[in-house]
């Protein structure tokens, strides 16, 4: 029932779905971006339903209150303190090993603003819980959801940061002006 309000919701709104890699695997952490607007959130949360996706988020904690939430880790939330940095990376891979098989979303800006560079805690996540890194892109200038590519991290850190962030572009963000390079 949800997969198809899903698809339904995504298609009254004009947005394409883009099939999910042949290659999709069972767990991942997925790359979101760009990250311009509030509006990423529930066109990925639809889209995540509309391909039947079992995913999580990483969202600032300043959004964990009540009423909200309970609604956010119900979808999945995970509320993150900025000011813990260090913590993070340790306290998603326990997570991923608790749940087992899943998929958690990460924005790499890390924020809607234009930053000064992209944070690298995803890559590490993925590295340290030996999981791949899916590339999902929001693409507004054509209105394609999806994830293009299935990526495995090298440990090249630089390397492999320059070919993912190679992936996307100002002008996919609805805000192309907030779009961290």
């Amino acid at each position: 029932m949800r997969k198809k309000l899903a698809q339904t919701l995504l298609r009254i709104l004009g947005w394409k779905v883009e099939a999910l890699p042949q290659d999709h695997p069972a767990g991942s952490v997925i790359c979101v971006a760009p990250h311009t607007s509030n509006a990423d959130f529930f066109i990925g949360l639809l889209f995540s339903w509309a391909v039947g996706i079992r995913s999580g988020f990483l969202m600032k904690s300043d959004w964990f209150f009540f009423p909200l939430s309970p609604i956010l880790r119900a979808l999945g939330g995970v509320p993150v303190n900025r000011s813990e940095r260090s913590q993070t990376v340790e306290r998603i891979q326990e997570l991923l090993r608790q749940r087992g098989e899943m998929h958690i979303a990460i924005t790499p800006e890390g924020t809607r603003k234009r930053g000064e560079k992209w944070k690298s805690g995803f890559y590490h996540i993925a590295q340290a819980a030996g999981l791949p890194i899916e590339l999902a892109v929001i693409n507004y200038k054509d209105k394609v959801v999806g994830i293009t590519e299935v990526f495995h991290p090298t440990g090249d850190l630089e390397r492999d940061l320059a070919y993912i962030r190679s992936r996307y572009s100002a002008e996919q963000a609805k805000y192309p002006e907030q779009f961290t390079p």
